[in-house]
């Protein structure tokens, strides 16, 4: 597959003004290098058109195209400056703080209660979970909201793995959003997640009788520095919480949660028996 569908996103929503500031200083350093489009598109494996489309600021460039152009334009690193920004414009407003996070921590525990959690996510269940939004998502948003959440997933092939464990609602397992056939995908990737040494995976059963955490998802992150952050998610916002109070109190809820829900071996046999069910 090519560099072009891999590494670079469609910008289709006011998210950001980075990606047009990008763009023009990438137009600004090509023209004074007197460079032209079609040169700088063969040097760094990309048409013409799509090097207008990184000026004009309609695409996200992927950081290798970044540091290519950098390097070509003899930028000096201003163009590669950009990279963690543009990073960031692939997810919307709401989530770019979070994702920035996520991204470098040593640790992740996510309570999941409305989906699958997007770590977790098939693209064609993700797929059916963008196309489900209310209002309807244009289809090129839906594809750019998909590209991003698999581009989260690289954090699994990181060489310093974090720890990551998710807590899942039961009912998340048997609905099957996107049909049988991406039911089935989405719960056999969930069982090859759960075999990571680093991953631990459980669920929630519908029918306990405690539950500690019934106001809502949210995520819980560790950074390399010893800084612990709390991300919470409602309809169209979500909020980074740093204070040590209301953290502590979602450790708190997290910790219980884990007590009350399945064991991770317990949560993958009923994955297990939900995927022979599909």
């Amino acid at each position: 597959m090519s560099e072009e569908v891999q590494g670079d996103q469609e910008v289709t929503e006011p998210d950001s003004v980075v990606p047009l500031i990008f763009g023009r200083l990438l137009k600004r350093l090509r023209t004074q290098a007197g460079v032209e489009r079609a040169e700088l598109g063969s040097r760094t494996g990309y048409s013409a058109a799509t090097i207008a489309s990184f000026e004009q600021g309609r695409r996200i460039p992927s950081a290798r195209f970044i540091m290519q152009a950098d390097e070509v334009l003899n930028a000096q690193g201003v163009l590669a400056d950009f990279i963690e920004e543009m990073e960031k414009a692939q997810y919307p407003a709401f989530f770019q703080d979070a994702a920035a996070l996520e991204k470098k921590a040593v640790a992740l525990h996510v309570f999941a209660t409305k989906a699958i959690p997007g770590l977790l996510q098939t693209e064609d269940y993700a797929l059916a979970v963008f196309r489900m939004w209310r209002p309807l998502l244009d289809e090129e948003i839906v594809q750019k909201r998909v590209e991003a959440r698999m581009a989260r997933q690289d954090i699994f092939a990181q060489s310093v793995f974090p720890t990551i464990s998710f807590v899942i609602e039961e009912h998340l397992l048997r609905r099957p959003l996107g049909g049988q056939a991406a039911m089935r995908g989405q719960l056999e990737q969930i069982l090859l997640h759960g075999q990571r040494r680093n991953v631990e995976i459980q669920v929630m059963p519908t029918a306990r009788e405690v539950h500690a955490a019934l106001e809502g998802p949210f995520t819980l992150i560790e950074t390399k520095e010893g800084r612990r952050i709390a991300y919470v998610e409602t309809y169209k916002y979500s909020r980074l919480h740093t204070d040590r109070q209301t953290v502590r109190e979602l450790e708190e809820q997290y910790g219980i949660l884990r007590a009350q829900a399945l064991t991770p071996s317990e949560s993958l046999a009923l994955v297990e028996k939900l995927l022979g069910e599909t």
